[in-house]
């Protein structure tokens, strides 16, 4: 029961989150490595690739905070966001896809997120209404895709039933830097499980696992929420996890 509370909370925060004063939202960019940053503002953390080939970004938070975003890419390099990777469905992840598809961007995402934006939900709490045309995503991928691009080795992986039924990580593989969407949180707290979106706590668990075994103690993470993270805070995090399900069971 306390977890499913837990889970609820944070359902309600998300909502509060979506219903704030945007115009106060800062965008804050940090390099992590050469030509790659994390962006942070409100709503899921930005991962970001910039370089000869054109800007990769990962998730685009709201929609309000669309220009401010953009100006925060371009204030790091001029060159236009060529791909936009959807980590899942959330619209604190892909609430800017229709302005960035607008300005040229090609968006991706697995299979699950185009069904999921194209269809909608409704929820107990509240619907989430069909996504226009302009924000769903143009390549779709079931499993895995590779990007060769500003120099970089990117692999995007497919890890089903984790936060939801489609879920991605973007692995820089030369570069030693992953980014888990909101598969992982650094946060502090409970995960947020979109049981809805088909997502699971044993598959939560088993993602969050799968990301631990491409690190090494120099892997910077880039969660879905909260601050940089490495493979012992992520280990922690699945002990925690574990915990809780042995405690549920028992």
């Amino acid at each position: 029961m306390r977890l499913i509370f837990a889970l609820s909370l944070t359902l309600a925060a998300s909502t509060a989150l979506a219903q704030q004063d945007f115009s106060k939202v800062e965008i804050k960019a940090t390099e992590i490595v050469s030509g790659i940053y994390i962006l942070e503002g409100a709503g899921g953390n930005i991962g970001l690739s910039v370089g000869a080939d054109g800007a990769f970004v990962i998730d685009d938070q709201f929609a309000p905070l669309s220009d401010k975003i953009m100006a925060a890419i371009k204030a790091i390099d001029a060159a236009p966001v060529e791909f936009l990777l959807n980590t899942h469905w959330h619209g604190d992840h892909t609430g800017g896809n229709e302005a960035f598809g607008a300005a040229g961007a090609h968006i991706v995402a697995h299979d699950n997120v185009r069904k999921r934006l194209k269809e909608g939900l409704k929820r107990e709490t509240r619907d989430t209404p069909p996504a226009p045309e302009g924000a769903l995503p143009v390549v779709t991928f079931s499993d895995q895709a590779s990007f060769y691009w500003n120099g970089r080795d990117i692999r995007v992986i497919h890890l089903n039933n984790a936060h939801t039924d489609g879920d991605a990580i973007v692995h820089f593989r030369d570069a030693n830097v992953i980014h888990t969407g909101d598969i992982y949180f650094n946060t502090g707290g409970y995960p947020f499980i979109d049981l809805a979106s088909g997502g699971s706590f044993d598959g939560l668990i088993a993602a969050q696992e799968a990301i631990l075994a491409l690190c090494d103690d120099k892997t910077v993470i880039i969660p879905g929420h909260g601050a940089l993270a490495s493979k012992a805070t992520l280990a922690a995090n699945i002990a925690m996890l574990k915990d809780v399900r042995a405690r549920i069971a028992a």
